[in-house]
């Protein structure tokens, strides 16, 4: 039964809801600090440069969330 240990499957959940609330967060305030939507740019404008960065920008606060949680 040490496979099931619930305090660490309990703190996996938390800290990923916790992470993934801080990047969803990080990107509405980069959103909201860009001249334009950044939506509206890629999909109907097809800027794909802009995808490659808002993309890039998501990846690079993840690692440093997850960096952050795991030490």
């Amino acid at each position: 039964m040490e496979y099931l240990n619930f305090k660490l499957i309990a703190a996996s959940v938390i800290y990923s809801v916790l992470g993934i609330t801080i990047l969803v967060i990080s990107f509405v305030v980069i959103e909201k600090l860009t001249p334009r939507t950044l939506w509206k740019e890629i999909i109907e404008e097809h800027n794909t440069a802009l995808a490659i960065m808002a993309a890039a920008f998501m990846i690079a606060v993840a690692l440093i969330i997850s960096s952050a949680i795991h030490g």
